[in-house]
C-alpha cells in the first residue's frame, strides 16, 4: 500500500480543531452583523423565491412524471422531458416517497417556472421552464458543525450511546472505523471513548452525522486512535502511526468460471419459479472447487441451512459477516467456533439444498444487512 506520512499528533490536531472552531465562530459573528442591515432573500434550491410561490409534494406509489406534471405544464413539454433529458436524470427512476416542488408565479396565472425533484436528501434535479427547457443537477448546501462526545461502556457501545442520548449513527460509524481493530462484541465494562465528529444540517433540518474527525477508544488497557485524512479527494482513517485502519477482503472466495447470478432484489428462483430477492452472488464452478474464507474471522455456522444446503457463515468483525452456500462438504476442521485466516479452505463447491447445479451462493452482510459483494469497497491493506 502507498503510505502517507502523517505528522499530526493527537494534541496538535486538537489545537488545530479548537483554532478552526474559534475562526468559524468569529466568521459567523461577522456575517451575522453584516446581514442584520440587509434584507435576507428567500433562497430555495438556490433559487430566489421572494416573489414566487412554491408547492411541495411527494411521489405516490405507481405515480409517474406525467401524472405529477400534467396539471402544470403541457403534454408536449412533458414528452420533451421524458425523451431528451435522460443524460441528466432518467425520469423513470423517480421513487415513491421522494419529495418534489413546483415553483410558480405569484399571480392569477400561476405559471410554473421550475419543477424540482429531490433524488436524495442532498441531491436534486431542476427543470427550468422559463425560456427553453433547461435541466441540471444540483445539491443542497450542507452545514457541518464540529461536536464532541465521550462515554464509558457499561454493557455495550450501542447501549452506552442510547443511555447518553447520543446519535446511534455515530456508534455505527465508530464500529465501521474500528471494525478491523476492535471486537465490539468483546468490549468490557469500563472501556471508554472520546470522539470529535461533524453534525450535518440541510435547510435548517438536522441530517445526521458527518465524518468522525478524530477519536480514541480505550479498551483492555490499550488506546486505539483514529484520524480522518483526505488524500487525492479520498478520505480514509489512520492510526497514530499513519497506518490505515481498514483491511482488505479477497475479491472472490474461489476461482470461478463465471458469475451465474448477481445480487438483486427480485429474481425468478430457478426451482421455485417465483420472484424473490437474491441477496448474493452465484459463482458457477466445478463440483469440488475449494472455497476459501473472504477474510480472517470466526466460524459461527457450519451446518445444513435449509435451501442453502451445507452452509458456512463467518463473522469477520463487529460489522462484516460472510456466508457460503450449496457446499458439497466442509474444509478440514471447519465447525462452529473455529477461527480461520483469510484464504483458508472452508468448504467445496457443490449443489446441496435448492440448487440446479454446482455453484457457490456467496453472501456478505454489513451490520446484519445483505450488501452486494461486488460493490464492497476493498481498501488497501
Amino acid at each position: 500500500m502507498k503510505k502517507y506520512r502523517l505528522r499530526l499528533t493527537f494534541p496538535i490536531l486538537m489545537l488545530l480543531i479548537i483554532f478552526l472552531g474559534i475562526l468559524v465562530t468569529i466568521t459567523t459573528s461577522d456575517e451575522t452583523i453584516n446581514q442584520a442591515t440587509e434584507p435576507i432573500p428567500i433562497i430555495t434550491y438556490h433559487i430566489n423565491i421572494d416573489t414566487l410561490d412554491i408547492e411541495y409534494g411527494r411521489v405516490k406509489r405507481n405515480q409517474n412524471l406525467s401524472e405529477i406534471l400534467a396539471p402544470y405544464i403541457s403534454l408536449q413539454l412533458i414528452d420533451q422531458i421524458a425523451r431528451n433529458t435522460r443524460d441528466v436524470f432518467d425520469v423513470r427512476k423517480i421513487r415513491p416517497g421522494n419529495r418534489y416542488a413546483m415553483i410558480n408565479t405569484r399571480d392569477s396565472l400561476k405559471k410554473t417556472l421550475y419543477f424540482i425533484y429531490e433524488i436524495s436528501n442532498t441531491d436534486f434535479v431542476v427543470y427550468d421552464f422559463r425560456d427553453s427547457l433547461h435541466v441540471f443537477r444540483d445539491e443542497k448546501q450542507v452545514k457541518r458543525t464540529v461536536k464532541t462526545a465521550a462515554g464509558t461502556i457499561r454493557s455495550s457501545l450501542w447501549n452506552t450511546f442510547v443511555d447518553h442520548g447520543m446519535d446511534i449513527n455515530l456508534a455505527l460509524k465508530m464500529s465501521d472505523i474500528y471494525a478491523w481493530t476492535i471486537d465490539f462484541y468483546g468490549v468490557q465494562k469500563g472501556d471508554n471513548f472520546k470522539v470529535i465528529y461533524e453534525t450535518l444540517t440541510i435547510d435548517t433540518v438536522q441530517a445526521g452525522v458527518g465524518n468522525i474527525i478524530a477519536s480514541v477508544f480505550q479498551s483492555g488497557g490499550d488506546d486505539f486512535y483514529s484520524f480522518y485524512f483526505v488524500q487525492d479527494s479520498v478520505g480514509d482513517y489512520f492510526d497514530e502511526a499513519a497506518q490505515s485502519l481498514q483491511r482488505t477482503f479477497l475479491k472472490a472466495p474461489l476461482r470461478f468460471s463465471r458469475i451465474s447470478s448477481k445480487f438483486t432484489h427480485s429474481r425468478k428462483h430457478p426451482i421455485l419459479k417465483i420472484y424473490r430477492p437474491h441477496h448474493g452472488i452465484d459463482y458457477a464452478a466445478p463440483r469440488g472447487t475449494p472455497v476459501v474464507a473472504l477474510g480472517d474471522g470466526k466460524v459461527i455456522m457450519a451446518r445444513w441451512n435449509g435451501g442453502f444446503g451445507r452452509f458456512v457463515k463467518i463473522r469477520h468483525n463487529s460489522v462484516y459477516t460472510s456466508g457460503y452456500g450449496h457446499l458439497s462438504g466442509y474444509g478440514k476442521g471447519i465447525k462452529s467456533g473455529t477461527f480461520v485466516k483469510q484464504g483458508d479452505v472452508i468448504g467445496y463447491v457443490g449443489s446441496s439444498g435448492l440448487s440446479t447445479g454446482p455453484h457457490l451462493d456467496f453472501r456478505v452482510y454489513k451490520n446484519k444487512t445483505p450488501v452486494d459483494p461486488l460493490k464492497i469497497e476493498s481498501p488497501p491493506s
